[in-house]
């Protein structure tokens, strides 16, 4: 469920027709919905029922302050994985004690931050850094909180490069490797050894795979604990899907009643990590046509947007539902398609839309996950404005960058040289 409806015949976010945002702030403008990110984010913690447990929302997948407060004030915890979404989340009023900190390339500097702040946990992915990480920790004199991420060798059934739990991933360590390290780490200086993690892909539509990698993780966990390793908590990562293109993935309910069957006897605080499945419906790309272009082969319909607004579909193929903010009604086969140099700038191919006119406005739904947070600026393009709509108020939460800005900190060469 979202809060985009047609109203008065004119697509709208809340009580806020999306033409006057456009006319506002301009386009290509990303509007997210104040009432849909509440929703689910109630949605997922009710997923946990009476279970200790916390739900982070994964930074990565819309970093903006004004999304990351609201998600705040909600009573959400986060998943980060760098350094600058940890800045990104105090800065929004979140609280380091809350925050886990996952990824496989934490810096130095990153960790000690993260350990004078007072992060809830570090999820180790590699056996260097768990070197790292009690070597900074032993220098502060502190004992950093760890979970080692493990690799349960179940196929989501996802994206090729979004599938992370198996044993050939960058990510983590093949679940038969871990108690080794799960050994090192028990008698490190620095090192308190908290939990186990998993994450295995983004956009799972089924709850088989989840129950899978649990049923795996809970044989490790007793096999720690039979050593006598304080096992308090257990991350079971994100990954339910969203319905972009006729997918019909778990509820949030659902997936929360099999994680509380599996894990409601499991002595330790669950952790959730979800991303998508709390801000793709809460997001919308706006973006204005400028040409109908009609040839003998195609129609293209060219827009202001572009692949550096929204990477997704020439990254993953990736299907967004697209309709006009106004319907002149009809329909006719086109590409939809930006202006950038680079054939793979597209958001559709061959898609049957309603008739649509240069000046005509476009909606692009399920935005709001991967959206700006993978914006570029390639082609010199500033990236877009972002609005937060709460009932009939609009809030400007990112001001659209000027071309200016895109040089700041470059210089033209000196002549002598």
């Amino acid at each position: 469920m979202n809060h985009f409806e047609t109203k008065a015949g004119v697509l709208s976010a809340e009580d806020l027709s999306l033409e006057a945002l456009a006319d506002a702030h301009g386009t290509p403008l990303y509007v997210y919905s104040a009432a849909t990110l509440r929703r689910h984010a109630r949605l997922m913690q009710e997923a946990l029922a009476a279970m200790p447990g916390l739900v982070c929302y994964a930074v990565k997948a819309c970093s903006n302050l004004g999304v990351l407060s609201l998600l705040a004030k909600e009573g959400v915890g986060f998943d980060i994985v760098s350094g600058g979404e940890l800045e990104r989340v105090l800065a929004a009023g979140g609280r380091a004690d809350r925050v886990v900190f996952s990824g496989v390339g934490k810096q130095q500097h990153e960790i000690e931050r993260a350990l004078r702040e007072g992060i809830k946990l570090f999820n180790v992915e590699s056996a260097p850094e768990l070197e790292l990480i009690a070597q900074v920790a032993t220098s502060l004199g502190k004992r950093a909180p760890i979970a080692v991420r493990v690799n349960p060798e179940v196929d989501a059934k996802t994206h090729p490069y979004i599938a992370t739990g198996l044993k050939e991933s960058k990510f983590g360590l093949p679940i038969d490797d871990a108690v080794a390290l799960y050994r090192r780490a028990a008698i490190m200086d620095g090192i308190e050894v908290a939990g186990v993690a998993f994450h295995i892909g983004s956009q799972i539509t089924a709850l088989e795979p989840f129950g899978q990698a649990i049923d795996r993780v809970l044989a490790l966990v007793a096999t720690l604990r039979g050593e006598r390793m304080n096992i308090r908590i257990i991350d079971v990562g994100g990954g339910l899907g969203v319905p972009y293109a006729g997918e019909t993935p778990p509820s949030p309910s659902e997936y929360g009643k099999l994680v509380r069957e599996k894990l409601a006897n499991a002595g330790a605080e669950v952790l959730l990590e979800p991303g998508r499945v709390l801000v793709a419906n809460a997001g919308v790309l706006v973006t204005r046509v400028l040409y109908v272009k009609k040839t003998a082969y195609k129609t293209f319909v060219v827009v202001d947007a572009a692949m550096n607004d929204l990477m997704r579909p020439a990254l993953y193929q990736a299907h967004h539902h697209i309709e006009p903010v106004r319907s002149r009604g009809g329909s006719e086969i086109v590409d939809v398609v930006g202006p950038v140099c680079e054939s793979s700038d597209f958001f559709a191919k061959a898609r049957a839309l309603p008739v649509v006119e240069a000046g005509d406005l476009l909606c692009i739904r399920t935005a709001g996950a991967y959206g700006f947070s993978m914006a570029s600026q390639y082609n010199t393009r500033p990236r877009a404005a972002e609005i937060i709509v709460s009932g009939d108020r609009a809030q400007l939460v990112r001001e659209r960058e000027s071309v200016e800005s895109l040089w700041r900190g470059e210089s033209r060469l000196d002549p002598s040289m």
